[in-house]
């Protein structure tokens, strides 16, 4: 049974007994087990209007909420670990395991594919491009701002982006859709 007591681990307070949810294991696992109060959580947002914007609404919450706080999970040394960052283009990125590479392109990936479903005029690619590179350049600042024992680095972002880039496509033609959606409604009204 976890302990209410406040413990120190490497300079950071934490709730003893609850250390797990600081993991990448642990916050995957979070992630699951939200997923049936994601669902349910679906038709309370629904509110009179279409699915399809409820679901991007709370996907884009479920889908890019963990992964950011996966970014923010602080290391063995925060705290008194000197702030590092990293603004060579692509330098980190030859030394980066595949696996890291998968989860940067993963961070904005929900918010890419779902956001130009919810939001019309966020409906072009360089428009989530701006986005998601605003989002990962605040990421990267609050790991270099809060002394994370992480290092700030510029590939971080241009992964980032890119993700949600490529996700903004997969969707792509489903934005047409929703494009096509009103000047159907007026062609009947006619």
């Amino acid at each position: 049974m976890p302990s209410l007591e406040a413990g120190t681990d490497g300079g950071s307070e934490i709730i003893r007994g609850w250390h797990w949810v600081d993991t990448l294991t642990g916050v995957a696992f979070l992630t699951v087990l939200a997923l049936p109060v994601a669902a349910l959580v679906v038709p309370l947002v629904r509110r009179g209007r279409p699915w399809r914007i409820a679901v991007a609404e709370v996907g884009i919450v479920y889908g890019t909420l963990p992964w950011v706080w996966m970014t923010l999970i602080p290391g063995s040394h925060a705290g008194v670990a000197p702030r590092r960052v990293s603004l060579v283009p692509l330098h980190d990125l030859v030394t980066m395991p595949g696996p890291q590479i998968v989860g940067n392109l993963f961070v904005f990936a929900a918010l890419g594919f779902l956001a130009p479903l919810r939001f019309a005029a966020l409906a072009s690619v360089p428009r989530i491009l701006a986005l998601a590179a605003g989002c990962s350049i605040a990421i990267e600042v609050s790991q270099y701002v809060f002394q994370l024992d992480r290092v700030s680095s510029v590939d971080d972002v241009l992964l980032n982006t890119a993700g949600a880039g490529l996700a903004a496509l997969a969707s792509r033609r489903w934005w047409l859709v929703r494009a096509a959606e009103p000047e159907a409604a007026q062609s009947v009204r006619s």
